[in-house]
């Protein structure tokens, strides 16, 4: 048997795996976020514009892995252990950001188990860097995905399709104002308030926020609705 490369090598396991039950479905993530003001008035009108409510209200777990020296973070790169009514290991490349859009590669399979997940990443020499929960509710609009986010600092919509074009659309459907639109992560967003609120805790957590009373507000952000 030849020689197999050590990206090969690392794929063997992650899908040989006990943990592992579904294959890598690899696609571009392009997607917007939106601050929203009033989640259910947003909600109303996804159902007046005859959304599909694909996901009731699920409460999320994640766990951000990096490498020791944080060579993902470097390389703009993400991985992603997350728990919700699913266990999913996703992998995002360096985004690009043009016109408050992003876009960037995703990689991502089911697990069978959560614990065994995280000590197979860990096994590989990861390390989990932050841990970051939110409540999600998704929609489906055409060819779009529309999730409703609560974060430990505010409420915000995410939008993706497989344009720019298909996403404004939905955006004006569902009367947001374009023009609020961003490509800033959470974790992006966490750093922000983290720094300008002083905070000094580590991980993105509602029990976090409760205690620190402090929310998206420091950041004088615009909301869409």
């Amino acid at each position: 048997m030849g020689r197999v490369s050590n990206k090969k090598q690392k794929w063997y396991i992650l899908s040989r795996g006990s943990a592992m039950t579904s294959f890598a479905k690899d696609k571009r993530e392009i997607e917007v976020k939106f601050l929203i003001k009033d989640m259910k008035g947003l909600e109303r009108r996804l159902l007046e514009a005859n959304a599909r409510y694909s996901q009731a209200r699920t409460h999320e777990l994640n766990l951000r892995f990096d490498t020791p020296d944080g060579k993902l973070s470097q390389d703009q790169c993400v991985l992603r252990l997350r728990k919700d009514n699913r266990v999913r290991i996703t992998y995002k490349g360096p985004m690009s950001e043009e016109g408050g859009i992003a876009d960037r590669e995703e990689i991502e399979f089911e697990a069978s188990n959560y614990e065994a997940a995280k000590h197979l990443l860990e096994s590989l020499g990861y390390e989990v860097m932050v841990i970051y929960e939110k409540y999600r509710t998704i929609y489906d609009i055409d060819k779009t995905i529309i999730t409703l986010d609560e974060m430990p600092f505010g409420n915000f919509v995410e939008i993706e399709g497989p344009d720019v074009e298909s996403i404004k659309e939905a955006a004006e459907l569902i009367g947001l104002d374009w023009e609020q639109r961003s490509a800033e992560t959470y974790l992006g967003y966490f750093l922000q308030i983290k720094e300008k609120a002083g905070l000094d805790f580590h991980d993105l957590t509602f029990e976090n926020f409760e205690k620190a009373d402090v929310d998206v507000g420091v950041l004088e952000l615009e909301a869409a609705d």
